[in-house]
């Protein structure tokens, strides 16, 4: 099985990266779960479930950079109207 693309997860709302982020969290857990359980059958899932995690937080980082950048931008450009 081929690690997931971060297209992917850029092409996912905010509402469902959060989702997908939790979901990713929740599925780490269980797998350190299984682990210390002595259940744990396909140990290559950690590393799945790490890379989509990795993903899906550089994604929503890369969005907050953004915002803030687009925020900061619109408070120290002044508008046309203001100069008037």
């Amino acid at each position: 099985m081929p690690l997931p693309k971060i297209e992917d997860a850029r092409n996912l709302n905010d509402a469902q990266l959060a989702d997908e982020i939790l979901a990713a969290k929740r599925q780490l857990f269980e797998l350190r779960m299984q682990q210390a359980t002595r259940r744990l059958e396909k140990p290559h899932q950690f590393k799945h479930a790490k890379h989509r995690l990795a993903q899906l937080m550089t994604v929503e980082g890369e969005r907050r950079q953004a915002a803030a950048s687009s925020e900061t931008e619109s408070v120290t450009q002044p508008d046309a109207k203001d100069e008037e």
